[in-house]
C-alpha cells in the first residue's frame, strides 16, 4: 500500500473512532488534523468535503461489522448454528472492545433520522440491509427445519435488532452489569418461540 493510501486510511480510521463518539455533525476537522498529525488543507488533499470524509467513514464502518459479525456467522453450518453466531457477533459489535460499546449506526440512525441527504441514505441501507440479513438467516432456518414454517423472518429481525438496542443502552448508558446476560435470555427466548416444536401447540391454543 502506498503512503497516501496508508495516510487516508489512517485518517479513516482515526475519524471513526472520533464519529463514535461526537457522532458526524460534531466530527471537528480542525480536532481530525491535531490527532492525526496533519494540517487541515493536508487533510482536504484527501477528503475535498467534510461529506466525503464521512462517507468513508460510513463505510468503513460498514465493512467492519460485515468482518465482526456478518462473515463469521456465514462460516458456521446453516440454521441455527448460523443464526446465533450472528447474534453473537452482534453483541460483540455493540459492547466489545471494537466500538468500546458505542454503535455509529444506532448514533447516526438518530443523529439523521430527520436530515435528507446521501449521509441518511447509506445509514438506512445499512440498516436495512443488517435486517435482511437476519430474516435471510431465519428463513434458511425455516428451510432446514428447526424454526416453525409459519415464522415471519422479518418480525424475527425486527425483534432480534431491539434486543441488540435494549442491550446497547442497558451496557452504555444505564451501566448494567448483567446487560449481557439478560440481552442473550431475550435471545433464547426469541429463538425457543420460533422453534418448530413450538408450532404444534401454537396451532392447538
Amino acid at each position: 500500500m502506498q503512503k497516501g493510501q496508508l495516510t487516508r486510511t489512517a485518517i479513516i480510521e482515526q475519524a471513526l473512532d472520533s464519529a463514535t463518539k461526537v457522532g458526524f455533525e460534531q466530527l471537528s476537522l480542525a480536532t481530525l488534523a491535531a490527532d492525526t498529525n496533519m494540517s487541515k488543507s493536508g487533510l482536504y488533499a484527501h477528503f475535498k468535503s467534510k461529506e466525503a470524509l464521512q462517507h468513508a467513514v460510513l463505510e468503513l464502518a460498514v465493512e467492519r461489522f460485515a468482518e465482526i459479525v456478518v462473515r463469521p456467522a456465514m462460516r458456521q453450518p446453516r440454521g441455527l448454528p448460523r443464526l446465533q453466531a450472528l447474534f453473537d457477533g452482534y453483541l460483540n459489535w455493540l459492547g466489545g472492545t471494537v466500538t468500546k460499546g458505542r454503535c455509529l449506526f444506532m448514533a447516526l440512525s438518530q443523529e439523521y433520522r430527520d436530515k435528507p441527504g446521501s449521509i441518511r441514505d447509506l445509514v438506512v441501507q445499512s440498516l436495512k440491509d443488517w435486517h435482511s440479513s437476519i430474516a435471510r438467516v431465519a428463513g434458511d432456518t425455516i428451510d432446514e427445519g428447526e424454526f416453525a414454517a409459519d415464522l415471519d423472518p422479518r418480525q424475527f429481525a425486527f425483534d432480534m435488532v431491539g434486543i441488540g438496542m435494549s442491550f446497547q443502552q442497558s451496557f452504555k448508558l444505564l451501566g448494567r452489569d448483567d446487560a449481557e446476560a439478560m440481552a442473550r435470555r431475550a435471545f433464547a427466548a426469541l429463538v425457543e418461540r420460533a422453534l418448530a416444536r413450538n408450532s404444534a401447540s401454537r396451532t392447538q391454543a
